[in-house]
């Protein structure tokens, strides 16, 4: 089947039409801009070929009829008509406790949607605008929406739930979610076939740390705990989110600097992390940068920062009673030596070391442990838009046997 991926931001939209027999993508690309000046569509073929197209981009819907152009283009494109395309697959980032599995995109689905809007105000709308779009441009196509969320749904309740009055959570729903869930699917399946054991018969921490960063301890397949909570912003230190954080803090400063609740979820989310600790960059490559140029306030974000991933190791080796494999994905996983050097120091205690050689070596996908080491410390690049496009494959196909 030939798949169309799609990942809608409120101002971007990353494209990839991904061949599920083959596993490759024969196109992809990203729109950006869209509604302001200046929009953009970067294209790009598997055989290398690519194309930038400037336009004027004002919504959604026109960026969709941007993207079917370029791969329907005799000179850039991958397809001949638009009926080559077998289904659409969304990324969709909040599915609530509503969805645990992806699904195919109805009416009723679309009302559910519509309804766990206030639970992911800044991301789920953009994911509607997106298959809302396809709707119309390719009307008699299948679409799937797979989740972000739902990778953590069978979490037990004494993870999922916070210390607050359980009639909260009935009324309003409020309780750990976890994101990132099709990239911990996707490396914790993949440490298992390269370490050649059933995922049934592993325990497994993935640590998925870009400019959003999150955590998840996965035991037997399932994730049982993940770092992420109700909002992207719990858990480990990111870009420009603060993660953990006693809730005390922000009513303190809310009070002493005067801002309001807008103010304030702009501090946690946009202004506090890597940025907010070293004054200087969001971006770890940078904070390394700073760091080895003798900069204090990037070796205090830096160390913050990796203490926290070796905290929650520890904490979900325990959450699991036992660890087989530690795995690094994300933009800073999978290129930061020094992160994983430092998360995984003084880690022997666990049974985690680390071989300095294989850790600089420029493979993508390695095994970075040590022969001693009792845990496999794998390098995996994640691969979100596979997994997408193969639940997307599945459900479609499901549904033409029915």
């Amino acid at each position: 089947m030939k798949i169309l991926v799609l990942n809608c931001g409120s101002s971007s939209i990353k494209y990839q039409l991904m061949d599920t027999d083959t596993k490759i993508a024969l196109a992809k690309g990203i729109v950006e801009r869209i509604g302001m000046s200046g929009a953009l569509l970067k294209h790009q073929r598997s055989d290398g070929d690519s194309i930038t197209i400037s336009g004027e981009i004002l919504d959604h819907t026109i960026a969709i009829e941007y993207v079917l152009a370029v791969l329907l283009s005799p000179n850039h494109g991958v397809i001949k008509d638009k009926s080559e395309i077998d289904a659409v697959g969304h990324r969709v980032v909040h599915g609530s406790e509503t969805f645990a599995s992806s699904v195919l995109i109805n009416n009723e689905v679309m009302k559910e949607l519509q309804a766990n809007i206030e639970l992911a105000p800044l991301h789920n709308p953009h994911n509607i605008s997106g298959i809302l779009a396809c709707q119309r441009h390719l009307p008699n196509t299948p679409q799937v929406g797979v989740f972000d969320t739902a990778f953590h749904q069978q979490m037990p309740p004494h993870a999922y739930l916070y210390g607050i009055p359980y009639e909260l959570y009935r009324r309003h729903k409020i309780r750990r979610y976890g994101f990132h869930g099709t990239s911990h699917y996707y490396v914790s399946h993949r440490a298992a076939e390269l370490l050649n054991k059933p995922i049934d018969k592993l325990k497994i921490v993935t640590c998925h740390l870009g400019n959003g960063c999150s955590m998840a301890a996965v035991k037997y397949g399932i994730s049982i705990d993940t770092t992420m909570g109700f909002t992207p912003l719990e858990g480990l230190l990111m870009g420009t989110r603060s993660g953990d954080l006693d809730p005390q803090v922000i009513l303190y400063i809310m009070g002493k600097e005067g801002l309001t609740k807008a103010e304030a979820e702009t501090l946690l989310n946009k202004h506090s992390g890597l940025i907010g600790l070293s004054g200087t960059s969001s971006d770890m490559r940078e904070i390394e940068s700073e760091m080895e140029a003798g900069d204090k306030k990037s070796k205090i974000a830096f160390d913050v920062f990796t203490y926290r991933v070796k905290k929650y190791i520890g904490a979900y080796a325990a959450a699991m009673g036992g660890i087989d494999a530690v795995v690094f994905t994300g933009g800073i996983g999978e290129n930061s030596i020094n992160v994983r050097r430092a998360v995984c120091s003084d880690m022997e205690f666990l049974g985690i070391k680390i071989n300095e050689e294989k850790n600089a070596s420029k493979e993508k996908e390695k095994n970075i442990s040590d022969d001693n080491s009792k845990v496999a410390v794998l390098v995996i690049p994640t691969n979100e838009e596979l997994v997408i496009a193969m639940d997307t494959d599945r459900i479609v196909k499901e549904m033409k046997k029915n």
